[in-house]
């Protein structure tokens, strides 16, 4: 059983999400992607993020239709900050199916800004790390990313074409269609009135209309 997480803001969730998740499923042949958005993180504790409830429906009405995509409020349900690493820990611990191969879904960007995260080190030998790369992305391994000390402990595997780590989990480097959409910029879209189609789904396109979303004030 190889299950992906996927997490994010999703403030809303778009077209460019939606691909990546589709292509990493087909990457590593997974049975399942779990969309996981955060509900308070902790790099954008004085961001104003659209309430839970509004950006879970907006998943929720995104990913309808693919039996491959599902939904999980865990890291809503812990009304504190949200940290990576517990998320991974509460999974785990949930399920405990014995054959389960977690991958965690992150964007170049975010990796090489992991040292920055709680408990970083911990969390990259709990899981696989699948790390979705742009066209030409230059990856010149795991120091500069790591550091020299943490990152002595993988091993590149030709075999898989990742880094293993002491735990048997892999970090993965795959490239996936880079489409330059971003949530900051349909928020400014949908305040200005313009049109926002063809950047989400039509069903999340219908809900940020009817829900007045991004219009300035927050919607409760």
């Amino acid at each position: 059983m190889k299950w992906g997480l996927f997490g994010g803001t999703f403030d809303p969730i778009h077209i460019g999400h939606l691909r990546c998740a589709s292509e990493m499923l087909e990457i590593f042949d997974l049975n399942r992607i779990i969309f996981v958005p955060a509900s308070r993180p902790p790099h954008k504790l004085n961001a104003a993020i659209t309430p839970f409830y509004h950006r879970e429906q907006m998943i929720r009405l995104a990913i309808e239709g693919n039996p491959a995509f599902s939904f999980s409020d865990v890291e809503n349900r812990r009304e504190v900050t949200s940290y990576s690493v517990e998320t991974v820990e509460y999974v785990l611990d949930q399920y405990r199916l014995e054959n389960l191969e977690l991958y965690f879904i992150l964007g170049q960007d975010a990796f090489h800004a992991i040292r920055t995260w709680k408990d970083w080190e911990r969390l990259l030998l709990l899981c696989n790390f699948a790390v979705m790369t742009r066209p030409g992305y230059d990856n010149r391994g795991l120091e500069t990313i790591l550091g020299p000390e943490f990152a002595s402990r993988f091993a590149y595997d030709e075999s898989v074409r990742g880094f293993r780590g002491p735990t048997g989990h892999l970090i993965y480097f795959r490239e996936v269609t880079f489409l330059d959409i971003a949530s900051s910029n349909i928020r400014k879209r949908a305040k200005e009135e313009k049109d926002i189609r063809y950047l989400v789904t039509d069903e999340v396109r219908h809900y940020i209309v009817k829900n007045s979303l991004y219009r300035g004030t927050a919607p409760s």
